[in-house]
């Protein structure tokens, strides 16, 4: 399947070597990384006790189901040590996919495209990078659109 868009956020330890290992470990479930966006520094939104991530968004091509490339990120994380301690709070990964094509799903687990993308600069504005034009299955809107539209104001800089 194509067009399907993860991002990844980290902002514990070596926040930049953390999201090229799991970018590389994507590959051992058969996720073919098409195009990657810049890393950005981003201030953390709701729970802002604590440092600021780096964040970046890639797409991928991949053979899984939705939840089976759900799966396959927890069980990155899980292996890079990500540990749920504190909701919204430091981790040293963290994977979710925004959109798998056109498809939308509402399950318990998995909620595809993501509920919050479009109220999240960190995410809008490295998917606006590689995917400006891509159209939102449910909102009807591009990316472009959902950045210039977000009420979001957090911080999103390129990181150097």
């Amino acid at each position: 399947m194509k067009g399907i868009y993860l991002s990844l956020g980290s902002n514990v330890g070596e926040r930049a070597e953390n999201i090229a290992r799991a970018i590389a470990a994507l590959a051992r479930f058969g996720v073919r990384v098409v195009k990657r966006s810049a890393l950005y520094e981003t201030e953390p939104v709701e729970f802002l006790a604590q440092d600021w991530f780096l964040n970046c968004v890639v797409e991928v091509e991949a053979d899984l189901s939705p939840g089976e490339l759900m799966r396959a990120l927890l069980e990155i994380e899980r292996g890079m040590g990500r540990e749920r301690v504190v909701p919204k709070g430091p981790r040293i990964i963290d994977m979710d996919i925004l959109l798998y094509a056109s498809v939308v799903l509402r399950d318990v687990d998995l909620e595809i495209p993501h509920p919050r993308m479009a109220e999240r600069r960190f995410v809008l504005v490295p998917l606006a990078e590689i995917a400006s034009g891509v159209v939102h299955p449910v909102l009807k809107k591009t990316v472009a659109e959902l950045l210039a539209e977000t009420v979001d104001r957090s911080e999103v800089r390129l990181f150097s």
